[in-house]
């Protein structure tokens, strides 16, 4: 598991060979929307919570998602995780349903992937 922040950007490379590694295609990815921060390369996102939970990040403020290295355009992010359901913040998906929520966490992946 890595965590990758502005001075850790990772390169897309890189990312293709962890999911070539991980699952295949894909790589899981959880994203500190307070802090600008992601952890990826884990086999479960709870994983990747945790790790940044202990670093100091607030529940709330973390969004699973899966990253796809090898799809070009929008669709390379994918928003889905078990630790997306909050009821009681309103997200009732695995996903998340916020939109504003969704153009942030695109944004930081996108300052933090090197493309």
């Amino acid at each position: 598991m890595q965590i990758i922040n502005t001075g850790s950007k990772m390169s897309l490379a890189s990312l293709k060979v962890m999911s070539e590694l991980m699952f295949g295609q894909l790589v899981k990815a959880v994203v500190d929307v307070e802090q600008e921060v992601m952890a990826v390369d884990a086999e479960l996102h709870a994983d990747e919570e945790a790790a940044l939970l202990a670093q100091g990040s607030k529940q709330e403020s973390l969004w699973g998602i899966n990253l796809y290295p090898s799809i070009d355009g929008e669709d390379w992010i994918e928003f889905d995780s078990m630790i997306n359901l909050r009821p009681a913040h309103n997200n009732r998906s695995r996903g998340v349903e916020d939109a504003a929520t969704r153009q942030k966490i695109i944004a930081i992946v996108n300052k933090l992937i090197e493309r």
